[in-house]
């Protein structure tokens, strides 16, 4: 199990790689497979990090059987979200 630090950067790494791979447009998404193979993060922690984001209403998620993320995509909540933090530079 990852530690409390090691999750916000897993939630955190979820949301900037999916807000640079769809460019803003919350009609595109990306596999759970690419996301897990890109950050490099075991699924187990992809499926946690990917239900608390799905929770805050950040990001939607299709599953996949054994609790696999097989598709997400930003909300426009989460495409809000990420487009505060990169005015903040």
């Amino acid at each position: 199990m990852a530690t409390l630090q090691e999750r916000k950067h897993y939630r955190e790494a979820i949301m900037q790689t999916l807000y640079e791979a769809v460019e803003g447009n919350r009609l595109l998404g990306t596999t759970g497979v690419k996301l897990c193979h890109d950050l490099a993060m075991p699924s187990e922690d992809l499926a946690a990090a990917c239900t608390y984001l799905a929770v805050e209403g950040l990001i939607e998620v299709d599953w996949a059987r054994g609790n696999t993320p097989a598709m997400v995509t930003p909300t426009h909540k989460g495409i809000q979200f990420m487009e505060a933090e990169e005015a903040r530079g």
